[in-house]
């Protein structure tokens, strides 16, 4: 029906449950990937851009689409080095999800950035790209995904992981030492 650069419309004809066949709307989407990038003063790197889709200018971590030949990690690493002009020694992966599985086979890989560098770096922005980069505490962060004010979904996922593998952490129990009963 319809093959872009990032997306391609098809139309599938699936059998149901009672053996009838339906037809389904599908966009097949080139994959992507985030980092969540925290620095020692719990300050969340994150960039602002303007989104035509929705004309809203939205607030989100550094991502983008996977290229050809790259993984979503390599991918991550990239953006945040795009975007915001930092490097990281390697990322982890907080979760991975489908953006909208009912129709859509993109899938967002959410890494967290460990051993964050300034490195004097600067942003290699796409043609077209314009963002401001910003750093937020984490706390502020918080309150603001309880009053709905971040509306971005790879943003709400990598950071509702990452508060949630950091709860954890602070919240497992010591493990046994020498001295212990």
């Amino acid at each position: 029906m319809y093959a872009g650069r990032v997306v391609t419309l098809i139309l599938k004809d699936v059998a149901g449950s009672d053996g009838r066949r339906h037809r389904r709307e599908i966009v097949e989407h080139v994959d992507a990937a985030a980092v969540v990038a925290v620095d020692a003063q719990e300050r969340v790197l994150l960039v602002r851009q303007h989104r035509p889709a929705v004309g809203e200018d939205m607030v989100e971590l550094p991502a983008g689409l996977v290229d050809a030949g790259e993984t979503p990690a390599e991918c991550a690493l990239r953006e945040l080095q795009e975007e915001t002009g930092y490097t990281a020694d390697s990322v982890d992966l907080l979760a991975s999800y489908y953006s909208s599985a009912g129709f859509c086979t993109e899938r967002v890989w959410v890494y967290l950035a460990v051993g964050l560098n300034a490195a004097g770096g600067t942003p290699h922005l796409d043609a077209g790209e314009e963002l401001e980069v910003l750093w937020e505490p984490l706390d502020g962060l918080r309150e603001r995904i309880r009053r709905a004010e971040i509306a971005d979904a790879k943003t709400l996922v990598g950071l509702l992981a990452y508060l949630d593998r950091t709860s954890e952490a602070r919240h497992a129990p010591a493990p046994d030492g020498p001295h212990s009963t």
